[in-house]
């Protein structure tokens, strides 16, 4: 009872604030009583509790910015989240959710998407048409490779550290806002690394510990001194 009348006490100031912190409350599904905010509230916080899923409720939520359900124990999620056309930012980290629909790219406001740390396997090619993205966040899973057809990616920082990439697309050097690409500890060799990213690309900063090269044979890649020139110039910029 203690546990619903502090949620009760949370919904009740989110109704003047517009926001809702139920983080580490314990929770094994999705508050009821956020149902009555649904058509006000702008952020909304579930971190760290036990969620399994998000259901198809969510829809209600039109004018949801931002929705953080980080750490909990979600492996479905509704395609009803997809339909919320004001959400900004997106945290599903660090949650058992293996597969991320093409609807995703209903997301038209979605500037900010973290699903590290779940087993995804398939790199979430709805994505791209996510217009206003600007930093996908998808380490710590599952993917073996970048596939075709990313060029139409429009954030500015993918990081993809801890997979199984064994392979990368070179369309992924046609993404015209990539600036930071980080691809630490995985499966990649030298041979599989496209020079297309190094010559071709915007890319300023590659992380790539971890690998299956060392930085010599990295640096001795065709395309590596122009990939040193805009890394030089970006630091130079930020100094």
């Amino acid at each position: 009872m203690g546990n619903k009348q502090g949620i009760i006490a949370h919904v009740e100031t989110a109704e003047k604030t517009g926001v809702c912190n139920l983080t580490n409350r314990k929770l094994e599904e999705f508050p009821r009583d956020l149902e009555r905010i649904s058509r006000t509230l702008r952020n909304l916080d579930l971190s760290a509790n036990r969620l399994s899923s998000i259901p198809a409720t969510i829809s209600m939520f039109s004018m949801l910015k931002s929705l953080n359900c980080d750490s909990n124990k979600i492996e479905q999620v509704s395609d009803e989240l997809y339909t919320l056309k004001r959400l900004e930012t997106l945290n599903l980290a660090g949650n058992r959710i293996n597969t991320i629909p093409p609807t995703i790219g209903a997301l038209s406001a979605l500037r900010t998407l973290n699903l590290s740390g779940n087993q995804i396997d398939t790199f979430p090619m709805g994505l791209t048409q996510c217009r206003h993205l600007d930093s996908v966040n998808l380490s710590q899973n599952r993917m073996s490779n970048v596939p075709q057809g990313i060029e139409n990616l429009q954030a500015m920082e993918l990081n993809l550290n801890q997979n199984q990439l064994s392979a990368l697309d070179k369309s992924i050097a046609k993404c015209s806002r990539l600036k930071v690409l980080r691809l630490e500890e995985n499966c990649l060799d030298i041979e599989s690394f496209p020079s297309a990213v190094l010559k071709d690309s915007n890319i300023s900063l590659l992380a790539l510990e971890g690998n299956l090269f060392t930085m010599k044979q990295f640096a001795d890649l065709s395309g590596y001194e122009t990939y040193m020139e805009r890394y030089t110039a970006t630091k130079k910029k930020m100094l």
